[in-house]
């Protein structure tokens, strides 16, 4: 197994590394894309306050936890507040990116698969934001929730939802604050294999009480989240069972050794009657 994960296996990976400037030019498309769509899903006020309603009687059908419990939890002390808050406003894409990064610059293959459940998961999100624009529960009367954000700030959003430039308020089903933060959980765990790589799910249970307790999101927009995510994930082929999807520059095939189980004997040792001990598959 060492023999096989030495510095042939690595150097065969870092070779697999996409350019970098497309990448760039790609990840910055993709987000210019989302971003123009969110804007364009803007000016129905009326249809998300009415899909606000539902999702709120929804989830008292549903007999889901009260987000006013989890909102008296934050609303505990004042320093607690903001910085929830600031995790909210703050955390969300550079988290996203230095996944990317990190994954681009080590994990290769991983980062390719990363890429692209990222994309269809926005994709996905951004198609239900233009067909059920919904007014997040810090806006919506009924909930009897605190917008803790202009309480106590910080804030990323203007004081009026409907003239905001510079973010679509009315998008708040699915979360991808919640999205992105469990695949980066997901990504994070496929690519390492520390004993302590099971800690990165603090992320998402983090950014779960957040969006939550600021009352931003709803525990459905959430559990959509998760849904599309797991939905995307079965449709994106993952890494090899080994570790990393070895893509060929400009061919996209993987290598078929990388995905071989650890320790399985070489076609070509089998054919020769060499020991497998010689030909270095030995356990």
């Amino acid at each position: 197994m060492h023999t096989r994960t030495g510095p042939a296996e690595r150097k065969r990976e870092t070779s697999a590394r996409p350019p970098l400037v497309r990448e760039l030019l790609l990840v910055a498309g993709l987000f210019l894309v989302y971003k123009l769509g969110r804007q364009a899903a803007t000016g129905h006020t009326a249809e998300a306050f009415r899909n606000a309603h539902r999702v709120w009687d929804w989830e008292r059908a549903l007999r889901l936890p009260d987000e006013g419990t989890v909102q008296g939890v934050l609303l505990h002390g004042g320093t607690l507040v903001q910085w929830a808050n600031t995790y909210y406003t703050v955390v969300h894409f550079p988290a996203t990116l230095l996944f990317l990064g990190w994954l681009y610059w080590r994990r290769p293959g991983h980062y390719v698969w990363a890429r692209r459940v990222l994309a269809t998961l926005t994709g996905a999100a951004l198609v239900l934001h233009l067909l059920m624009p919904l007014a997040p529960p810090r806006l919506l009367t009924a909930t009897g929730l605190v917008d803790t954000g202009r309480v106590y700030g910080p804030t990323a959003y203007s004081a009026v939802p409907a003239t905001d430039s510079m973010a679509n308020q009315f998008a708040a089903m699915p979360s991808l604050h919640v999205g992105w933060a469990v695949m980066v959980a997901v990504g994070l765990i496929a690519a390492t294999r520390s004993r302590w790589r099971w800690l990165w799910l603090l992320h998402p249970l983090t950014t779960l009480f957040v969006v939550v307790a600021t009352a931003n999101h709803y525990w459905l927009d959430a559990i959509v989240a998760v849904a599309l995510l797991t939905a995307a994930l079965v449709c994106v082929r993952a890494p090899g069972r080994r570790g990393a999807l070895l893509v060929r520059a400009g061919s996209g095939a993987p290598d078929p050794a990388a995905d071989a189980w650890p320790g399985a004997a070489s076609e070509p040792a089998r054919a020769s009657g060499v020991p497998l001990a010689a030909s270095g598959t030995a356990r």
